[in-house]
């Protein structure tokens, strides 16, 4: 994922919900790439712990850690705030109280967020992330400092997990697969366009196996973790990538791409593939030509996006 180069423009990055089950990894591979100059790491509690132990390595990035009310300090001066914070759903917690947690966690940082960092790009990785990013962008609005060229929701873990599976499958080098996911970030609103990917087909059968593992790929974590845990591992890999792209673009380093959730023609927000630049999204860059299964695939996934959306906008506005 990394690489060093010479006369780098280093980016300042807050992780808030640093000491979680995502924040940790997440916080290890921000220390160890080359392109962050300073860390500060945020949580409830446990954040002071983590960056002490991460101020051990011997990378350049110099990190400091911040627990409660300290959260002003976190965020100064920053160019990129990641949240992952928030809580994995538990034995006996309905969706509504895993969305309620979560989306009041989130809006709690983006209202710091726009005190402290009005200027940052922020990377929601929170879920839902179809109604936090809404969430996170009416809190902006309200305070006057909404750009939507710098507010992203993660969605990079369903571009990871289709780039593996689709190389499992195919027995190909997973470096030469890249495959566009559009739409939400969550089951049916997952659409991964394989029909685009260069120099592999597909045939019916292999098109409906591999949408629904993308589209479900979190199941297999969390029945593997025997319900202990979510994917956090791979989802901070995924955070990181998708940070790191934006870090390229920065400082100023040309046809850097990701997909991501912002907010969009297609829909008020949207996963689509962006070419990103010193600003933030730099262009949202068309769908391209899809198949009738996608195209089915998409109606029913804006069918739930609509609600998703809705819903995180009635929540910031209540």
């Amino acid at each position: 994922m990394f690489s060093r180069t010479t006369n780098q423009l280093m980016s300042k990055v807050a992780v808030l919900g640093g000491a979680g089950g995502i924040g940790q990894p997440l916080s290890l591979l921000m220390k160890q790439c080359p392109l962050v100059g300073h860390l500060t790491v945020y949580d409830i509690q446990g954040a002071r712990g983590v960056a002490a132990d991460l101020s051990h390595i011997s990378t350049t990035a110099e990190v400091v850690g911040y627990d409660k009310e300290d959260i002003g300090k976190a965020l100064a001066d920053r160019d990129i705030v990641i949240i992952p914070a928030g809580v994995p759903r538990k034995p006996g917690m309905t969706r509504d109280d895993l969305f309620n947690t979560n989306a009041g966690i989130v809006k709690a940082l983006t209202q710091e967020c726009a005190a402290h960092c009005p200027n940052a790009s922020i990377l929601i990785i929170s879920n839902p992330v179809n109604s936090t990013v809404p969430i996170a962008a009416e809190v902006l609005k309200a305070a006057g400092v909404f750009n939507p060229q710098k507010l992203f929701g993660v969605t990079t873990l369903d571009v990871v997990r289709a780039r593996q599976f689709v190389a499992q499958k195919k027995g190909l080098n997973v470096n030469d697969i890249d495959v566009n996911v559009i739409g939400g970030h969550s089951g049916p609103t997952i659409v991964p366009l394989l029909s685009q990917v260069f120099g592999v087909s597909f045939d019916a059968e292999e098109t409906a196996e591999l949408t629904k593992r993308i589209q479900y790929g979190g199941d297999e974590v969390v029945q593997a973790k025997d319900g202990a845990g979510s994917a956090t591992l791979s989802m901070a890999y995924a955070g990181a990538e998708f940070a790191v792209s934006l870090m390229k673009a920065y400082r100023g380093d040309e046809n850097i791409s990701q997909c991501a959730y912002v907010e969009h023609t297609e829909m008020p927000w949207f996963s689509t593939r962006l070419s990103l630049g010193k600003d933030g999204v730099d262009e949202i860059l068309p769908i391209g030509p899809i198949s009738e299964y996608e195209e089915g695939l998409l109606q029913d996934c804006k069918a739930e996006l609509e609600k998703n959306i809705q819903k995180g906008i009635d929540f910031a506005n209540a």
